[in-house]
């Protein structure tokens, strides 16, 4: 084996271990998005695993459900786009030093 070749090996080496360590740190971080002006909030892990979802007690109009559920669908998925967003963050921050010829940016 080349020595490029074996630094190259430790360098994918080294990037799968803090990519799962990354991953094991996501699943314990959490994020929350509201709707409403706060009446929906969702609360999801890095893991995109939905932790809860909390409705004020004003947001309840049994005349009109569907205000409700949008409300709902408009807080879980900003909280989902969070959860994503800082999940690229971290993995970026652990591809972007990685230089490996003819391996394109990974651009997670």
């Amino acid at each position: 084996m080349s020595p490029n070749y074996q630094k190259m090996m430790k360098q994918v080496q080294k990037m799968q271990a803090d990519m799962a360590k990354a991953q094991e740190e996501l699943a314990n971080e959490v994020v929350e998005a509201s709707s409403g002006g706060g009446m929906v909030k969702a609360t999801v892990t890095g893991a995109l695993e939905i932790q809860s979802i909390k409705i004020d007690p004003a947001a309840v109009d049994p005349e009109d459900i569907e205000i409700l559920e949008d409300m709902i669908l408009a807080a879980v998925n900003e909280a989902f786009r969070m959860a994503q967003e800082l999940a690229a963050q971290r993995m970026n921050g652990l591809t972007s030093g990685l230089n490996i010829p003819g391996m394109p940016d990974l651009g997670l």
